[in-house]
C-alpha cells in the first residue's frame, strides 16, 4: 500500500516551533540603554524644576536668607504686575511663529521638490547661522535696522515704515529699538528651527501622491491643499512648537534690539534673577510662562491633528 493512501489519522505529527522567552538579562537590556538619558532628565531638568518650585514659596532677602514659607501669593503678585510683559512676549512670539512659517514653508517646499542636486548646498545655508553665536547674530542686526542703514531707506521708500508706524510697530521712520525690530530678530534667529522639521516631512511625502492627484485632474492648489499641506503637517506643528516655544522665552532679541517699551517676560525673569535679586518673584514668573505656553500647546496639538484637517 502506497503512502498516498494511508489514513490521515496515521501521518506523521507536525513539530510546532519552541518560543524560547527572553532571559531576564535580554530583557534588561532596554531599561540599561535608558538608564543615562533618564539619569540625565533627572540631574539637569527635574532637580532644577524641583528647586526653583521650592523657590516660588519662599520668603525673605539675600542677606537674611530665603525660607520656604508656602507663599503662593507670590504668583498671584507676580502676574498682576508683569501681565503686560506676559501679553507682549506671547504676541512677539506668536508673530515671529507665523512669519517664521510664512518664510520657511516655501523655501523647505523648494528645498524638498525642486532643489535637484542643490539641495545639499541650500541646507547648508539654512543652518550656517549656527556656526556663529547667538549674540554675534543678534548684534547684526543692530546694524542692519539702524536708522541709515540701506533696508531702512528701502522700507522708507516703499511706505512700509508708514503702516508700521500706524500699527504701533515703528516709530516714524525709526525701526531699531522698536517692536518690529525684536520680532525681526526672533524671526531671524529661530527660522531654521521651522525649516529643518519642514523639509524632513515634505521630503517624506510619496512623490506618486502627486502623479495620482494629476491623474485625477487635480489643479496644483489642490494637490497642495489636499495632498501636500496635510500630509506636511506633522512638521509645520514641530516647527511651529520649535518655534513659539524658545520665542517666548527669549530675552536676548529684546534687551539688544529693543527697548524700555518692549522687554519680554524673559527680560523680566532675567532682571528678578540678576539685579533685582528677588528669587520667588523670578522663579514664579518662570511657572507662570511655562504653564501658559503647556496649555496653549496642549490645545495646539489636539486642534493640529490631521483628523480635523480631511
Amino acid at each position: 500500500m502506497s503512502t498516498s493512501t494511508l489514513p490521515k489519522e496515521d501521518a506523521a505529527p507536525v513539530e510546532e516551533p519552541v518560543l524560547r522567552k527572553p532571559s531576564a538579562r535580554k530583557r534588561l537590556v532596554p531599561y540599561w540603554l535608558l538608564l543615562p538619558g533618564i539619569i540625565w532628565l533627572l540631574v539637569f531638568f527635574a532637580l532644577p524644576l524641583v528647586y526653583q518650585a521650592s523657590t516660588s514659596v519662599q520668603t525673605g532677602s539675600l542677606e537674611q536668607g530665603f525660607q520656604v514659607t508656602w507663599h503662593f501669593q507670590t504668583y498671584w503678585d507676580a502676574f498682576t504686575e508683569y501681565w503686560p510683559q506676559l501679553i507682549r512676549s506671547l504676541l512677539y512670539a506668536g508673530t515671529a511663529t507665523l512669519l517664521c512659517l510664512l518664510l520657511g514653508y516655501p523655501l523647505a517646499y523648494l528645498i524638498a521638490f525642486k532643489a535637484g542636486r542643490w539641495r545639499n548646498l541650500i541646507l547648508v545655508l539654512v543652518i550656517a547661522p549656527f556656526f556663529t553665536s547667538f549674540l554675534i547674530r543678534t548684534l547684526a542686526w543692530k546694524t542692519i535696522l539702524a536708522d541709515d542703514s540701506v533696508v531702512v531707506d528701502v522700507l522708507n521708500a516703499l511706505h512700509v515704515l508708514d503702516v508700521t508706524s500706524w500699527l504701533g510697530w515703528t516709530e516714524g521712520e525709526r525701526v531699531l529699538a522698536t517692536p518690529m525690530a525684536v520680532v525681526c530678530g526672533l524671526t531671524y534667529n529661530f527660522l531654521p528651527f521651522m525649516i529643518l522639521p519642514l523639509y524632513t516631512s515634505l521630503e517624506r511625502i510619496d512623490g506618486r501622491l502627486h502623479e495620482a492627484a494629476q491623474d485625477l485632474y487635480a489643479s496644483p492648489s489642490t494637490t497642495f491643499r489636499k495632498v501636500t499641506f496635510p500630509l506636511s503637517m506633522p512638521g509645520v506643528v514641530s516647527g511651529t512648537l520649535l518655534t513659539f516655544i524658545p520665542a517666548a522665552g527669549d530675552y536676548v532679541n529684546a534687551e539688544l534690539l529693543g527697548s524700555t517699551d518692549t522687554k519680554m517676560i524673559g527680560n523680566v525673569i532675567q532682571s528678578q534673577f540678576l539685579r533685582v535679586l528677588d528669587y520667588p518673584t523670578a522663579a514664579a514668573l518662570s511657572f507662570i510662562l511655562m504653564a501658559i505656553v503647556l496649555v496653549m500647546v496642549t490645545v495646539y496639538i489636539r486642534k493640529a491633528g490631521t483628523e480635523d484637517l480631511v
